[in-house]
């Protein structure tokens, strides 16, 4: 099969997906504000880091919601396009042993961690506010939204060791493949929690988060068409259409943000992702940027324990950025490059 046999349909599903969010995300935002689905003030800091209320305060208000839109469009074109990919004679081809199980591990990362992500924003916009490890107001509680995370990605492990046989890790340039064996599963539960938490510790700014994984799929898309795997190729067409749609509406000022729905969800899809395209290593460069906001913020959280003081004036780094004085847009625009940068080396890596 060659890979460009798939290239007009996944063309087409970008343009098809970006027009039918572009379409629903006006009225959206209408019913978001009916529901009262935005953004709450943020509650003092007790005075630990009142930088933090000045910088977020202005957000507020802001409906949140924007994941739930797309994960569901996402979700049902995804479901619905078999038939029309067998109609155009698009041969729906996987590079593993079982594409039902690709199918499930794909619907099951995105779907249950979108509803978690669903269960936290609902919490913290209509529920009773709680204080945070470093004085910020929370939803669910950590120990039980990262039980959840915790026994999703076990469950996804387990499909992609014992159902599509995935147990190897690729390390580039000295060509080796190291088997992980039984240890496998938990290890793909780390990856899968540790970037659907990364990203959503980056989904601080406007644009930043979406913006870059805009770039993180292209790069993957690439890497997934050289391996002739045609779900993953064509749900990433999907997912960037819906995103670009709503990047508009996304970037600052902000008439919409993502909220936890959309974070962990397209979070936990982007470890998926690096999984299933056993370019893991890959991962860590094309996702870097979230992988250092996820760095800064256990960096930060070690200042508080241990030293009693913080290590940056804020975290993750971004606020670190904000606090020194650079533009919101500066910010995310200089991220959207250096993560352009990021994924080319990245798609080199995989590809060598």
């Amino acid at each position: 099969m060659n890979p460009y046999d798939t290239l007009p349909l996944a063309l087409g599903l970008i343009l098809f997906s970006f027009f039918i969010t572009g379409s629903l995300v006006v009225p959206f935002i209408d019913l978001l504000y009916k529901l009262k689905l935005t953004r709450r003030k943020e509650a003092p800091n007790i005075g630990k880091i009142p930088l933090f209320d000045k910088l977020h305060d202005k957000k507020a208000g802001t409906p949140v919601g924007g994941g739930i839109l797309l994960v569901t469009i996402i979700t049902v074109i995804f479901y619905c396009m078999f038939p029309f990919a067998n109609h155009m004679g698009v041969h729906i081809k996987t590079a593993h042993q079982n594409i039902n199980a690709e199918l499930f591990v794909i619907y099951f990362t995105f779907i249950s961690f979108g509803l978690l992500g669903l269960l936290d924003d609902l919490v913290k916009m209509f529920g009773k506010m709680r204080k945070g490890a470093l004085g910020m107001w929370v939803g669910l509680g950590r120990k039980f939204k990262f039980g959840l995370q915790g026994i999703f990605a076990l469950i996804i492990g387990y499909v992609l060791y014992s159902h599509l046989g995935i147990h190897n890790v690729y390390l580039p340039i000295i060509e080796e493949q190291i088997s992980f064996g039984l240890l496998y599963i938990p290890f793909a539960a780390f990856v899968i929690v540790a970037f659907s938490n990364a990203f959503n510790i980056t989904d601080g700014l406007d644009g930043l988060s979406s913006g870059l994984l805009v770039i993180c799929l292209s790069a993957f898309a690439a890497i997934a068409a050289d391996s002739l795997d045609t779900p993953l190729s064509l749900f990433m067409a999907l997912s960037i259409g819906s995103l670009v749609a709503f990047l508009y509406f996304n970037v600052w000022p902000a008439r919409i943000m993502l909220g936890d729905t959309g974070a962990l969800a397209f979070g936990a899809m982007l470890g998926l992702i690096g999984l299933l395209t056993g370019s893991i290593v890959a991962l860590v460069v094309i996702g870097g940027i979230f992988v250092m906001e996820a760095a800064s913020s256990a960096i930060q959280i070690v200042g508080w324990k241990v030293l009693k003081r913080p290590i940056f004036p804020l975290a993750p780094i971004h606020h670190a950025f904000l606090a020194k004085g650079w533009e919101e847009p500066k910010i995310v625009m200089r991220a959207w490059l250096a993560g352009l940068v990021l994924a080319i080396f990245g798609v080199w890596l995989a590809t060598i």
